[in-house]
């Protein structure tokens, strides 16, 4: 039922706008008006908040189903949950109260602060700097890669109080975008997702009062790395999402083209394409589906299945979009498709929330 109900939605009032806001590269004001009239932008949000309360599978189920007609908005609910999980995890009950109840009520969308100029897949190497004073600290710093930046009123930034002690010398703080000193950079001309602006975040002397930090001083990075154990499965749900997606308009495609007499459907070397493109897509499937469950019970061996889920269904993601252009010939090339949309979009899911690489090292150092 909850997938019928977001596919209908996500056909209505989303996919009609895709195209145009991917080459407008503009964000995707509909789906978020959308999302959030059928509390769908953030369900993750427990009930004591006033959100829905959804459960790991039914987020990836959301993201999925969006991101099957645009994943410049499947972004909408997947970085509400990035950016606010630390609060979730490790935030005082004041500070849940304060930024899950607007976030609920869809006043407000939640970025994610981690990554920095030098500081990408070495996230401990960061150099924003977080320094007390009296009932306050002082932030100063340059975030890069920051999804919906400039549309999300609050940001979870990581930041260093403590230089000596590398990873445990960081910790996390929710930024307003209206503190004085927050400014953004221009948004980032990319090849995909371009409905969903990336923009580094300036952090001028941001004063913001000491109870804005996220769990004790110095478990930031802490925090970080076990929210991307949930998240990371998000990515994976957006992934599958373009997957299906590029599956199933390739499907109805060579259906329809003819050559040589029938529909190149007929034909074995197509047949066996997509064949092998379902295939790849169930075992995504399976995979982030069971990462989901694993996030859910907070089982021991989350870190491996989520890099699993997120390696696996990304590089799926990208193969199955290669094959979607190639089965429309020279029509998936052009604009006039969506599937050349789709590709452009899947490639990002290789790199973000780290990388595929990335993934493998997490993968290696926490077998089952």
């Amino acid at each position: 039922m909850l997938r019928d109900a977001i596919r209908s939605l996500a056909e209505a009032k989303i996919a009609p706008y895709a195209a145009a806001v991917d080459e407008e590269s503009r964000f995707p004001q509909e789906a978020l008006d959308a999302l959030v009239a059928n509390d769908l932008h953030a369900v993750h949000v427990p009930e004591e908040y006033g959100g829905t309360g959804a459960d790991a599978l039914a987020t990836v189920i959301v993201i999925e189903e969006v991101a099957r007609v645009c994943a410049s908005s499947s972004l909408i609910p997947a970085v509400n949950k990035l950016g606010s999980l630390p609060v979730i995890l490790s935030g005082s009950e004041d500070l849940k109260k304060r930024y899950m109840t607007p976030l609920a009520k869809g006043d407000a969308m939640f970025s994610y602060a981690l990554s920095e100029p030098d500081a990408g897949s070495d996230a401990a190497g960061m150099k924003t700097k977080a320094v007390r004073d009296g009932e306050h600290y002082v932030l100063n710093g340059v975030k890069r890669w920051i999804t919906n930046a400039g549309v999300s009123e609050y940001y979870t930034v990581m930041a260093v109080t403590d230089p000596e002690k590398r990873s445990k010398g960081i910790s996390a703080f929710v930024v307003e975008k209206s503190d004085e000193g927050v400014s953004f950079g221009a948004p980032e001309k990319k090849l995909g997702i371009k409905g969903s602006p990336t923009r580094e975040v300036y952090l001028d002397n941001v004063r913001i009062p000491a109870d804005r930090m996220i769990g004790a001083e110095g478990t930031g990075f802490a925090t970080a790395m076990k929210t991307l154990d949930h998240t990371r499965i998000t990515i994976a749900a957006q992934a599958l999402g373009i997957a299906q997606g590029a599956l199933d308009y390739a499907k109805g495609y060579v259906q329809e083209r003819k050559q040589f007499g029938k529909p190149i459907a007929d034909f074995q070397g197509i047949q066996f394409m997509l064949a092998d493109m379902a295939m790849k897509i169930e075992a995504a499937r399976a995979l982030t589906y069971q990462a989901a469950a694993a996030s859910e019970r907070g089982d021991k061996n989350l870190t491996f299945q989520g890099a699993a889920a997120k390696c696996f269904a990304s590089d799926v993601a990208m193969e199955v979009t290669v094959d979607a252009v190639q089965l429309l010939g020279g029509y998936g090339y052009t604009r006039d498709y969506p599937v050349e949309r789709m590709m452009r979009d899947a490639k990002i899911t290789q790199i973000y929330e780290g990388t595929n690489q990335v993934q493998r090292i997490v993968m290696a150092r926490n077998l089952p």
